[in-house]
């Protein structure tokens, strides 16, 4: 799209470089969610929460950055698969599902958040609100929804 239009090049540029602070924010505001967590949690300042978090950050990204050169060896499920196969099965079919029961059973449990509590803080502000109709739903279905595609999920993967 950019070779066909005036300035192009220009525009390009900007497009990319404007793409790149979009990330930057990101990483930037993700990091800050994990950094508070761990300082509230441990009673850390937030310099030794930085730097012991960015070195679990680096180590824990060196397979993804060396997965398709230092690690090309490792097959963790046979013949044609990478590191990065490993890492996507962790993360969506155990990661994604076993937080998400947790976050739904926090958020509906007496003995975590609590219904109340939860429908009290999603119903402040504007947009749409968590009506008292829906906690059966929340309650008992959607873990069972959120169980049988973990299931599956590992169901398929091994099949």
């Amino acid at each position: 799209i950019f070779n066909n239009i005036p300035m192009g090049r220009l525009w390009g540029s900007l497009f990319f470089v404007f793409m790149s602070f979009a990330a930057l924010s990101t990483v930037l505001t993700v990091f800050e969610g994990i950094i508070s967590c761990t300082m509230d949690i441990f009673g850390w300042s937030r310099k030794k929460s930085c730097a012991i978090n960015g070195v679990l950050m680096f180590v824990l990204s060196l397979p993804c950055a060396l997965g398709f050169n230092v690690l090309s060896g490792i097959k963790p499920f046979g013949e044609g698969s990478t590191i990065m196969d490993l890492e996507d099965f962790i993360v969506s079919n155990l990661i994604l599902p076993i937080g998400s029961l947790c976050f739904i059973l926090f958020c509906t449990m007496s003995k975590g958040w609590g219904w109340d509590k939860f429908t009290e803080e999603a119903n402040t502000g504007k947009g749409l609100k968590i009506h008292k109709a829906m906690r059966g739903y929340m309650t008992f279905v959607l873990p069972v929804i959120v169980i049988v595609l973990f299931v599956m999920g590992i169901y398929n993967f091994f099949k």
